[in-house]
């Protein structure tokens, strides 16, 4: 784990394009609105007004949206054990899993009486979700 690089988050073209251009509107349509307001147009002005409004909200709301995405997508790897036992003296071994491990799979030496020992068990360790208690 140690090894990995720190992730960074990624934006696609598309995404940034959309942004800009969704901006560029919003900066335009609040321009129509001064100059509406300014020629005593106020319907014209509260209609550019509003669409502005909208377009920053929208903007606002996208960003939020796909930085929650980022976060929510981060992916741990879950955590692999093998088990190793000695069919003679019964000693037992958990270890991190190994590329390669299966399960009858003859490893290492016994410790203690020398004979080879197998793979008994491969698993994943689960995380208990946390439950949110209703008050």
């Amino acid at each position: 784990m140690s090894d990995m690089e720190p992730s960074t988050r990624k934006f696609s073209l598309f995404f940034l394009v959309i942004i800009f251009v969704t901006l560029a509107l919003a900066i335009a349509a609040f321009f129509q609105a001064y100059d509406a307001y300014n020629a005593g147009q106020a319907a014209n002005g509260h209609f550019f007004t509003l669409i502005g409004a909208s377009g920053l909200a929208l903007l606002t709301y996208m960003v939020f949206q796909t930085r929650r995405r980022t976060l929510r997508l981060a992916f741990v790897p879950p955590r692999i054990t093998s088990t190793v036992l000695c069919q003679k003296c019964g000693f037992k071994n958990i270890r991190d899993f190994e590329r390669g491990d299966f399960i009858f799979k003859k490893t290492d030496d016994c410790p203690k009486c020398k004979e080879k020992m197998s793979i008994a068990s491969v698993f994943r360790e689960v995380k208990e979700k946390k439950k949110k208690r209703w008050i």
